[in-house]
């Protein structure tokens, strides 16, 4: 929650990762014994990515699950996030933190369908690229994180 408006918290993943190294992620990751649900894992998963403190976090539910093409399973939480809070990446798991307008990330003008090709087959797949200053190179939000949030657009449109 932004005075600017509602901001959606993405995380660029590290280079060296063995799984989508390098890619624009929500903070997040496996649930562990100790998490009683979802929401407990992905409040447990910020703290840890980007220092974010479940103080600061009012859950206010869960998208359904999202199965990528890499075989992971995936239960989208969303969460209000109250200001004021100071994030830090955990550079073993986070390259860069950023936040993108979600009026931005909700307009479907914003949300692009690409088609990778390779050995006679296609992969298509939802984009977002986001250029957050003239100074950067734009956030090239695809994938899983794109398609979870094309969801949550259809989800707010219906």
């Amino acid at each position: 929650m932004r005075d600017t408006g509602l901001t959606v918290l993405l995380t660029q993943r590290a280079d060296h990762l063995s799984d989508h190294a390098g890619q624009i992620s929500f903070p997040g990751g496996r649930r562990e014994p100790e998490d009683a649900d979802a929401a407990a894992t992905a409040l447990r998963e910020a703290m840890e990515e980007v220092a974010l403190g479940a103080e600061h976090c009012e859950v206010i539910g869960a998208m359904p699950e999202y199965l990528t093409g890499t075989g992971f399973n995936v239960t989208p939480v969303v969460a209000l996030v109250y200001p004021p809070f100071t994030l830090k990446a955990d550079t073993r798991e986070v390259a860069d933190i950023f936040e993108v307008p979600l009026a931005w990330l909700m307009n479907p003008a914003n949300h692009e369908v690409c088609v990778f090709r390779w050995e006679g087959g296609e992969r298509r797949f939802f984009a977002m690229p986001y250029q957050a200053a003239e100074n950067k190179a734009p956030y090239f939000i695809w994938g899983a994180t794109a398609s979870m949030l094309h969801n949550f657009y259809r989800f707010l449109a219906a």
